[in-house]
C-alpha cells in the first residue's frame, strides 16, 4: 500500500475522495487494481465510513468498479470506453465552440498562446509527459469554459477523468511524432478562436481530438 497524506477531521468524506481520486488519475492506483478498503482507512487514519462513501461517489463517477463478492477495484477501460468517452468530449468542445469565439477576451488568448508555449517545451521524462498532459487537458478545459456553461463543464470534467486513466497505457513509441502533429493542431485551434471562426474552430478542434483519439484507441486495443 503506497504511503497516502493524512486525512483532516473536518469533511473528512470530501478529503477522502479527493486524495483517492488524485490517487487514480496519477497513477498511484493502477487501472484493475484492488483497493483494501479497511487498509485505505487505517492508512488515512478514517472510519470506514469516509472511506465507503468516498469509494461509492467514485464509483458513480466511473473511476471504480464495485465487484459484489469480488472486492473494489480501479477501473480498467476497454477501447470501446475510451472511444465512446471521446466521441462525447469531441462533440461537447464542437458544441462549446459556437460560444468561445463570441466570449474568449484578449487576456484569454494570452493566457492560451502562453499555455500552448509551454507545452511545445521538449518532453523526455516521465515527469515532463506528466506535466504536459496536465497542461493539454487544462488547454482544452479552458475553452470548455469559455462557453460559459456549467453543466456542460461538470460533463467534461467527468469524461477527463477517464481519458486520464486510459493515458495510464499510453507508452512512448511515437510520442516525439505525436508531439508534433499536436502542436501543429493546437496552433490551428488558437488562430481559429482568435479570428472569431466558429467553424474553423469546429473542424480544428474535430480533426484533433479524432486523431488523438484513433491513435489511443488503437495503441490500447494492440495492448
Amino acid at each position: 500500500m503506497p504511503k497516502l497524506m493524512k486525512v483532516k477531521l473536518e469533511r473528512a468524506s470530501d478529503a477522502v475522495f479527493n486524495i483517492l481520486r488524485e490517487s487514480i488519475l496519477d497513477q498511484t492506483f493502477l487501472p484493475g487494481e484492488r483497493l483494501n478498503v479497511k487498509l485505505l482507512a487505517e492508512k488515512l487514519e478514517v472510519s470506514l465510513t469516509p472511506v465507503k462513501d468516498a469509494i461509492n461517489r467514485l464509483a458513480t463517477e466511473g473511476l471504480i468498479e464495485l465487484r459484489p463478492r469480488n472486492g473494489t477495484f480501479v477501473t480498467r477501460l476497454s477501447p470501446k470506453d475510451i472511444a465512446e468517452t471521446l466521441d462525447i468530449r469531441r462533440a461537447l468542445e464542437w458544441l462549446a465552440a459556437e460560444s468561445a469565439v463570441t466570449n474568449v477576451t484578449p487576456r484569454d488568448m494570452d493566457e492560451l498562446h502562453e499555455l500552448v508555449d509551454t507545452m511545445e517545451q521538449p518532453v523526455s521524462t516521465d515527469r515532463e509527459r506528466q506535466t504536459h498532459e496536465r497542461r493539454n487537458l487544462e488547454f482544452h478545459q479552458r475553452l470548455i469554459e469559455l462557453a460559459g456553461n456549467r453543466k456542460m463543464l461538470e460533463i467534461y470534467k467527468g469524461l477527463n477523468a477517464h481519458v486520464k486513466i486510459a493515458r495510464v497505457h499510453y507508452t512512448h513509441e511515437g510520442w516525439q511524432q505525436r508531439l508534433k502533429e499536436e502542436a501543429r493542431e493546437h496552433r490551428l485551434i488558437l488562430n481559429a478562436l482568435e479570428s472569431r471562426n466558429a467553424r474553423a474552430l469546429q473542424k480544428a478542434l474535430n480533426d484533433h481530438i479524432q486523431r488523438a483519439s484513433e491513435a489511443l484507441v488503437r495503441e490500447l486495443s494492440q495492448q
